[in-house]
């Protein structure tokens, strides 16, 4: 079962980089806000799942090891934490958005691409320690 959810919980992961990745093609690729926010409102559930899946296999492993909380696993939570609050801080920007602003879209897109780029940042980080 540990080893199953070792293969879940990096697959997880895998999906979560896929997603963030997802949203910057749209992002850079959607050049209507209207549009945009629409796109964001049906693949935002996408993105918690994905985060939920890695929280969710990251638990299943803690009990596993009998809820040992390793210095490992208490920054894996952290992490969690930080990537979700990056996603509700994100999508906050959007729905905060003056739509007759003409400037307000692209001035939201350097915004979302930098909190994209710090959420590539943690994923990738936190993955590259545990995985060597």
């Amino acid at each position: 079962m540990y080893d199953m959810s070792i293969v879940t919980h990096n697959w997880g992961v895998t999906l979560v980089l896929g997603v963030i990745f997802v949203n910057i093609f749209m992002l850079f690729g959607i050049k209507s806000l209207t549009k945009y926010t629409k796109a964001m409102s049906l693949f935002t559930p996408i993105v918690a799942t994905a985060i939920g899946m890695v929280v969710f296999t990251g638990v299943v492993m803690m009990a596993a090891k009998h809820l040992d909380f390793t210095i490992e696993n208490i920054i894996m939570i952290l992490f969690a934490f930080l990537l979700i609050y990056l996603e509700i801080k994100r999508a906050k920007g959007l729905k905060k958005i003056n739509k007759k602003e003409p400037d307000t879209f692209k001035n939201f897109k350097a915004y979302a691409f930098k909190i994209f780029l710090l959420q590539i940042f943690v994923t990738l980080s936190i993955s590259f320690w545990m995985w060597l």
